[in-house]
C-alpha cells in the first residue's frame, strides 16, 4: 500500500468494489491503514468484515490476511489471548497457501505477542524464524522490523549492548528505506535504554526526537508510548511536576485509542510518583489499578515491576510481613521471566527490608548480590541506591560487622554518582545517611553540613510545585471519571429515552422518562382500528422470509405514516394484523373523525416495491379489511421488563368483530361509530358516505346494526 493513499482513498475503493473478493481485498486495506493510525475499533470491524466476504469468496489469501490484521490490532488493545489464536489461524492458512512473505509477518507478530507475554525464549524463537524467512525473500524492510523487535527483547533481558547494536543496525536501515515510522519507533526504543542506563541526557534526547517525529506523523498510540518514557526520565530525575505531566498526558493519550495495557503502565508510573511524596494511600490505589490490567492481559514482567513497587509502599508503613510478600512475589516472577534488571531491584528491595528488620547478615547478603548485578548490567542509578543501602547498613552500630570507614566510603560513592546522574531522591536519602553516620560519630560540624544538604535537595524534590501537581492530577482523574460516568449515564438515559419512544406512545414514554411508573387511564370516548391483510397466509407461503418481514415492515411502516398524519396512535401488530387508537392516549373530541380519515387513506392504492412484488404469486391484489368502533376503554403500561402499551375493554372486542365480519376493500363500521360520525358528515366537513349493512349477529355481541364507510361522490 503507498504510504501517500488516504483512508478517503481506501474508503472509495471499498464503496468502489463490485465483488465479495474486490471488497474483502479492499476493506484488508483499508483495515491496515486504520490499524496504523490507531484507529482500533473501525480497523477491527474492516478487518473482521473483510475476512467474512473472504471466506464467502473462497479467497484464502484475503481470508489469512484479515485474520492477521485482526491479530495485530488485538496485539495492540493489549488483548494477546485474542490475538493469539488469530494469528495462528492465519500463520497455518499462509503456510497451507506456500506464501513464504506472509508466513514470515505472521511469525513475526506472534513472537511480538510472546514478547509482550514476557515470553523471551518463544519470542525470539520466532523472532529469528521471521528474520530468517525475511532474509531469505530478501524483504529488506520485514529484516529491519523483525532486528528491532528482537533488540526489544534483549533490552527486557537487560542485555543493554546488544539492545543498543540491534536498534542503531535498525536505525541506519530504516533511514536508508526512508522509512520514518520505522525510525521514530526505534529512535524511541534508543532513547529508553539509554534511561535504563542512567544516561538521561541521551534517553531525552533520543526520546524527544522520536516524539516529533510522531507527532508529525500523526501515529497516536507512540506518541502516547514516547510521552510515558520521557515521564520516566523526569520522574528518574525526581522532577515530579514534569513527571507528572507527561504521564497523564500518556494516560489521557492511551485511554483515548482504547490501548488497556498503555493505560494500566501510565497508571502504574503516576503511582510511583505518589509514592515519591509520601501519599502512600493514593500511590496503593493507583498500583493496584495497573496490576489487575497486567494480570488481566498475562503481562507477567510489569506485573512483577508493580509488585515490587507495592511492597516498598508496604515497607513505608511498616507492614513489613505484607511487604516481605509482594516483593517475594516479584522475585520468584522475575527468576522466571529470565529478566536480570527485575530481579535485581526486586532482591535489593528485600535487602532493605530485612536491614529495617534489622536482619543484618540477610541484608547484606541481598543487597551485595543486587548490587553485583545491576553492576554487571550498568544500571548506574540503581547501582547508587544499593551503594547507599549497604553504607547504611554499615553504619548500623548493633550489626556484627560494624564499619563507620566503609559506611562513610560507600555513602560518599553513592553522592558522587547521584549528583553526576541527577538522581536528586537518591541524593538526599544519601546525604541524610551520611549526616546521621557523622552524628553517630561525634563528627558535629561534618553532619551539620550534609544536613543542610540534605533539608535542600529534599525540599527541592519535596516541592509545594510537585506537591499541588499531584493533587491537581487527582482531581483531574476525578473530574475526568466523573464526566465519564456522567457521560455514560446520559448516554444510557438517552438510549433508554429513545427506546422508549420507539416502543411506547411519546405521551407515555414522556411520562415514565419522568418517573411516572404505573400508567392506567380511563377514557370516556376513543375510536379503535384493526385492519388485516387479506389473503396474507396463502400470498406469503411460498415468499422467503425475508421477503415476507420487507412486506410487514413496508406495509406497517406505510400504515405508522398515515395514522402520524391524522393524529391517531399505532398501539400494536399482530402477525398481519394492525391496531391502532384515537382519543387514546391523548384525548380529543374529533376522534371518530381523524381515525376515519386515516382508514380511507389506508385503502388508497400502495405501490408495493419490486423487492416485494416479485416474489408474490401472479395477478396477486394487495388489499385489507378495516373495522372500527367507538366507546370507553383502558390504557395503560404492562409489563415491567418488557414494556408494551395497550388498550382494554369491550370496545376493542367490537372493532375486532367489526375487522373480522368485514369484507376486503372496504370499512365496516359499527352503529356506535356511524353515531359519532353523524354531525361531520351531515355537515359535509367529512366526505364521506354511511351504506347501511344492515344487521349481524355477531359471536359474543349477539345482533348489531353496522355500516360501511365509503367515500362520498359529491
Amino acid at each position: 500500500m503507498n504510504p501517500e493513499t488516504t483512508l478517503t482513498d481506501l474508503r472509495a475503493a471499498v464503496a468502489a468494489a463490485t465483488t465479495p473478493a474486490e471488497r474483502a481485498g479492499a476493506l484488508n486495506q483499508l483495515a491496515k491503514k486504520l490499524e496504523q493510525q490507531s484507529q482500533y475499533s473501525e480497523s477491527l470491524a474492516a478487518a473482521e468484515e473483510a475476512h467474512n466476504l473472504a471466506k464467502e469468496a473462497g479467497d484464502e489469501l484475503a481470508e489469512a490476511e484479515a485474520l492477521c490484521l485482526q491479530g495485530v490490532v488485538c496485539l495492540q488493545k493489549g488483548e494477546y489471548s485474542t490475538a493469539l489464536p488469530l494469528l495462528e489461524e492465519s500463520l497455518k492458512l499462509y503456510e497451507e497457501l506456500g506464501d513464504r512473505s506472509g508466513v514470515a509477518g505472521a511469525t513475526n507478530r506472534l513472537g511480538a505477542v510472546y514478547q509482550c507475554l514476557s515470553e523471551h525464549p518463544k519470542a525470539l524463537e520466532y523472532f529469528s524464524r521471521a528474520l530468517a524467512l525475511f532474509e531469505e525473500l530478501g524483504e529488506r524492510s520485514g529484516v529491519a522490523g523483525v532486528t528491532g523487535n528482537i533488540g526489544a527483547v534483549y533490552h527486557s533481558l537487560s542485555e543493554y549492548s546488544k539492545a543498543l547494536e540491534y536498534y542503531s543496525y535498525v536505525l541506519a536501515m530504516h533511514e536508508e528505506f526512508g522509512e520514518r515510522s520505522g525510525v521514530a519507533r526505534v529512535t524511541g526504543n534508543i532513547g529508553f535504554v539509554y534511561q535504563s542506563l542512567s544516561d538521561y541526557p541521551k534517553a531525552l534526547e533520543y526520546l524527544s526526537r522520536a516524539l516529533a517525529l510522531c507527532e508529525e506523523l500523526g501515529e497516536r498510540s507512540g506518541v502516547a508510548s514516547v510521552t510515558n518514557n520521557i515521564g520516566l526520565v523526569y520522574q528518574s530525575l525526581s522532577d515530579y511536576p514534569k513527571a507528572l505531566e507527561y504521564f497523564s498526558r500518556a494516560l489521557a493519550m492511551h485511554e483515548e485509542l482504547g490501548e488497556r495495557s498503555g493505560v494500566a503502565i501510565a497508571t502504574g508510573n503516576i503511582g510511583i510518583i505518589y509514592s515519591a511524596l509520601w501519599d502512600y494511600p493514593r500511590a496503593l490505589e493507583y498500583y493496584f489499578r495497573a496490576l489487575a490490567v497486567h494480570e488481566e492481559f498475562g503481562e507477567r514482567s510489569a506485573a512483577a515491576s508493580v509488585t515490587v513497587n507495592i511492597g516498598n509502599v508496604y515497607a513505608s508503613l511498616s507492614e513489613y510481613s505484607k511487604s516481605l510478600e509482594h516483593l517475594g512475589h516479584a522475585l520468584a516472577l522475575y527468576e522466571e521471566l529470565g529478566e536480570c534488571s527485575g530481579l535485581a531491584r526486586a532482591t535489593g528491595n528485600i535487602g532493605i527490608m530485612y536491614k529495617t528488620l534489622s536482619e543484618y547478615p540477610k541484608a547484606l547478603e541481598y543487597l551485595s548480590r543486587a548490587l553485583a548485578m545491576h553492576e554487571e548490567l550498568g544500571e548506574r542509578s540503581e547501582i547508587a541506591s544499593v551503594t547507599e543501602s549497604i553504607g547504611s547498613l554499615y553504619s548500623q552500630k548493633t550489626f556484627a560487622d560494624y564499619n563507620p570507614t566503609k559506611a562513610e566510603e560507600l555513602l560518599q560513592q553513592a553522592i558522587t554518582l547521584s549528583e553526576e546522574l541527577g538522581t536528586k531522591d537518591q541524593l538526599y536519602s544519601a546525604h541524610q545517611a551520611l549526616a546521621e553516620l557523622y552524628e553517630q560519630e561525634g563528627r558535629f560540624q561534618e553532619a551539620l553540613t550534609h544536613f543542610k544538604k540534605f533539608h535542600e535537595v529534599k525540599e527541592e524534590v519535596q516541592s509545594e510545585e510537585a506537591k499541588k501537581k499531584a493533587i491537581q492530577v487527582e482531581q483531574q482523574r476525578q473530574i475526568a471519571e466523573m464526566e465519564k460516568r456522567t457521560a455514560a449515564e446520559r448516554a444510557r438515559a438517552k438510549a433508554t429515552e429513545e427506546l422508549l419512544h420507539k416502543t411506547l406512545p411519546p405521551s407515555i414514554a414522556d411520562r415514565m422518562i419522568s418517573g411516572e411508573r404505573q400508567i392506567a387511564d380511563r377514557f370516556d370516548s376513543a375510536s379503535i382500528l384493526f385492519a388485516d391483510v387479506v389473503g396474507f397466509t396463502p400470498m406469503t407461503a411460498r415468499m422467503p422470509a425475508g421477503a415476507v418481514l420487507e412486506f410487514m415492515n413496508f406495509v406497517f411502516a406505510h400504515f405508522d405514516a398515515i395514522a402520524a398524519k391524522h393524529g391517531c396512535e399505532r398501539i400494536k401488530t399482530i402477525g398481519d394484523g394492525y391496531m391502532a387508537a384515537c382519543g387514546a392516549p391523548i384525548e380529543c373530541v374529533d376522534h371518530a373523525e381523524r381515525i376515519a380519515r386515516m382508514a380511507m387513506e389506508m385503502l388508497e392504492d400502495v405501490a408495493l416495491p419490486a423487492s416485494i412484488t416479485e416474489h408474490l404469486p401472479p395477478n396477486t391484489e394487495f388489499e385489507i379489511r378495516i373495522g372500527l368502533h367507538s366507546g370507553s376503554i383502558t390504557g395503560g403500561v404492562i409489563g415491567t421488563g418488557k414494556l408494551a402499551y395497550d388498550i382494554y375493554g369491550d370496545t376493542v372486542n367490537t372493532a375486532s368483530r367489526m375487522e373480522s365480519h368485514g369484507e376486503a376493500g372496504k370499512i365496516h363500521v359499527s352503529e356506535e361509530f356511524a353515531a359519532a360520525l353523524s354531525s361531520a358528515i351531515n355537515t359535509g366537513e367529512l366526505p364521506i358516505t354511511l351504506e347501511e349493512r344492515g344487521e349481524l349477529t355477531i359471536k359474543g355481541k349477539g345482533t348489531l346494526r353496522t355500516y360501511f364507510l365509503n367515500p362520498s361522490t359529491k
